[in-house]
């Protein structure tokens, strides 16, 4: 039996630097340009292979800068279905435009949306996840999908999930910010929340209609800009009126008000799933036995009393002398020295070096 969901056109928003992951990942080459695991295929490459089986149409909304390299490495999006925006305005403005564009293009639709710089090993799984969100999304719910926490992380929000609706549907009663590490550590001893990784599932009639409500301005922006997206006024009204969108995350914009109104249903995934956010992640994600990691490069990498490095990119031999957990990269603009543990803290560098 075929997989793919009637009437549900998946969107990938793909913006974002992945500032962590610097120099890897800088502004003019993002995160899910690259090819982090050294697998062969980039992080948006993967995305696009692990949805197209559920829905016959996708839709990208990326950065104009980055459109030329998106296309290349998923040319089998069609052109017209690459949305392009001017200047980034968070997730909010980007998921509206593309549900605007889809009903004024094939009407209203199930639209499910995911980032395209995740890592989900077990496809299928995923698959299955969504089918069962497009499901309970057919009956008027913004559906998040959550994930089973594995740890107290500080680094997602939660999401608490309330009584079962149909199916593996429950009611959301509340979303949390990023907690600190004792309250996310009494939200897993109480049982019952899911980190909350972005992936919304939501007919486009629905999501419009609660921004017309919420977020007129940027409701209405929206609109415009999509009504006018296939004509030859495109670049005068995408110019004239993308400037005026309310810069607001969905999360913001829509999950947490209409949580709070009843309107938004969670379905628990059990499925792997990695934010690849940061260099510790990375190292676990490569080699999990805690020897030494090497991706990008043919050269040598060596230790001496130490542990577990890190090697990314460079032609050069490196050798590790008395520094655990460290990690070295090398890209065409810099060199990174760090450990595992300062890895959150990779988001300055650039800055630092700009300082220098």
């Amino acid at each position: 039996m075929s997989e793919v969901v009637d009437g549900l056109v998946t969107v990938i928003p793909a913006g974002g630097v992945g500032s962590r992951l610097w120099p890897l990942s800088q502004p003019h080459r993002p995160k899910f340009l690259l090819d982090l695991l050294g697998t062969g295929a980039t992080l948006i490459q993967d995305t696009v292979a692990r949805v197209s089986p559920l829905s016959e149409r996708v839709v990208i909304v990326t950065g104009e800068r980055h459109a030329p390299a998106v296309a290349s490495q998923v040319p089998e999006v069609p052109a017209a279905n690459l949305v392009t925006e001017p200047s980034p305005r968070d997730s909010m403005a980007a998921i509206a435009l593309a549900a605007a564009l889809i009903e004024e293009r094939w009407g209203s639709q199930v639209m499910a949306s995911f980032a395209a710089d995740h890592l989900i090993p077990d496809a299928e799984a995923f698959r299955a996840t969504v089918r069962e969100a497009a499901r309970a999304a057919q009956g008027g719910k913004v559906v998040v999908i959550g994930i089973e926490p594995t740890e107290p992380s500080t680094a997602f929000g939660y999401i608490e999930m309330g009584e079962p609706i149909d199916g593996d549907a429950r009611h959301v009663v509340a979303f949390t910010e990023k907690p600190d590490a004792e309250t996310a550590a009494g939200m897993l001893a109480r049982g019952g929340f899911a980190w909350n990784a972005g992936m919304f599932v939501m007919r486009t009639d629905v999501l419009l209609g609660h921004l017309d409500r919420l977020q007129p301005t940027l409701a209405a922006g929206a609109r415009e800009i999509a009504a006018a997206w296939d004509g030859p006024s495109r670049e005068e009204v995408l110019a004239r009126v993308w400037p005026t969108l309310t810069k607001i995350a969905i999360d913001h914009a829509i999950a947490e008000p209409v949580a709070a109104e009843g309107g938004v249903a969670v379905v628990p995934a059990s499925f792997e799933w990695h934010d690849v956010g940061d260099f510790d992640s990375l190292a676990e994600l490569s080699e999990p036995t805690g020897g030494a990691v090497s991706i990008g490069r043919e050269a040598a990498v060596a230790t001496v009393g130490a542990s577990a490095p890190l090697v990314v990119g460079g032609t050069k031999p490196v050798v590790v002398v008395g520094v655990d957990d460290a990690v070295v990269v090398e890209s065409d603009e810099a060199i990174l020295v760090t450990v595992r543990s300062a890895a959150q803290r990779v988001k300055d560098a650039a800055g630092a070096l700009a300082e220098a």
